[in-house]
């Protein structure tokens, strides 16, 4: 089940390319996996962590995921797929976009979903980290959502909501990449 997932997000991300880098954007999910695969092994988790973000950024349904792989991996991808609301601008709703998915996951006691949500911060976060590297606070004009201040409020939040995996080293990973992206914005205490 494992080998089809990987097969059906890289053709659905086929051509797609990453905010900021560039680089292919099946490189993303395959990390995902990848740290996911550091706190389990369970097939449908691992299957939904690699298909994550087809929904929410390609042609894919959630339709598509349950015919192809079943209830539990749709549930898994349908917790990780944000509702980008259509036509409306993106930098208008991302404040209440990213809210909804901080309920979320302090509302889920699904641990597949949490574990999805952890590696998945933690690849985004490891990408910001190498961008402020070299471009300094220019990197923020990349996103939607270009202030700073609200990418540390909602990993912020987000890591109070996935402290459940506290033991993990993916948490202590990402526990490191808030500090490290966001050290300049961060209030004493904080760290």
């Amino acid at each position: 089940m494992l080998d089809r997932a990987i097969m059906f997000a890289a053709r659905a991300h086929e051509g797609i390319v990453r905010k900021g880098s560039g680089q292919p954007y099946i490189f993303h999910p395959l990390e995902v996996l990848s740290l996911v695969s550091l706190m389990t092994l369970d097939d449908d988790i691992l299957s939904a962590a690699v298909l994550h973000d087809t929904v929410e950024d390609t042609p894919a349904t959630i339709e598509d995921i349950r015919a192809e792989f079943g209830d539990r991996i749709a549930f898994l991808v349908g917790a990780e797929t944000e509702d980008k609301r259509g036509q409306v601008n993106k930098a208008d709703t991302w404040e209440e976009r990213k809210q909804e998915t901080i309920d979320t996951i302090r509302n889920t006691t699904d641990i597949g979903s949490k574990m999805i949500c952890l590696a998945d911060k933690v690849s985004n976060l490891r990408s910001m980290h190498l961008g402020v590297l070299s471009e300094g606070d220019e990197f923020w004009n990349h996103f939607n959502q270009k202030d700073p201040l609200k990418h540390c409020w909602y990993f912020s939040e987000l890591k109070d909501a996935l402290s459940e995996l506290k033991d993990e080293a993916v948490y202590k990973e990402f526990e490191f990449l808030i500090k490290s992206v966001f050290s300049k914005y961060l209030k004493e205490g904080e760290e």
